[in-house]
């Protein structure tokens, strides 16, 4: 199995169990994991940015 299809088939399993809750991962969620786990940006970039895109008070 490649790197690609092992990201994919994590990909595809994060998004079963995400829609086992009725929150399936849109586009940009797989594309933000792709990002990740090929390591072209760190996590805790990613995750920063999308705390935050939803944070409403900005402190």
């Amino acid at each position: 199995m490649t790197n690609e299809q092992i990201i994919e088939n994590t990909i595809e399993n994060i998004d079963f169990t995400m829609k086992m809750e009725d929150m399936p991962l849109t586009e940009e969620d797989k594309a933000r994991l792709r990002t990740c786990l090929k390591g072209d940006r760190d996590i805790n970039e990613i995750l920063n940015e999308t705390i935050k895109k939803h944070t409403l008070i900005k402190v």
